[in-house]
């Protein structure tokens, strides 16, 4: 039977390094979007599943990969800025997911 060759310890260290960093990429993506749920739960005043619902609706809405919109709307956070197209379909799924306005208080903007 033949000898199947043992990877060298540089690979093994080098295949290690990688597992470790594709841990740190995904726990980063899901901070990110937990972070863009953060400032939706906090602009359109509902809770954290909402927050998620409107976020998942604007990347459906949009075509956009979920941890894009994420990135974008945290980069909105910061800058002030985002696309036209992310703005529109994030107060469009805002208004649809937040609780009533109550007459006479005031108004969320």
């Amino acid at each position: 039977m033949p000898r199947v060759p043992r990877e060298s310890r540089d690979e093994t260290d080098r295949i290690a390094a990688l597992q470790q960093e594709v841990g740190q990429l995904r726990d980063a993506v899901a901070s990110h979007v937990d972070q863009a749920i953060g400032v939706i739960v906090a602009l359109g005043r509902m809770t954290p599943d909402g927050g998620w619902t409107v976020l998942r609706e604007v990347s459906q809405h949009t075509n956009i990969k979920l941890r894009n919109v994420a990135e974008l709307i945290l980069f909105w956070g910061r800058s002030g800025q985002i696309p036209e197209e992310i703005r529109a379909e994030l107060e469009d799924a805002v208004d649809r997911h937040s609780p009533p306005q109550i007459p006479g208080a005031p108004p969320l903007d």
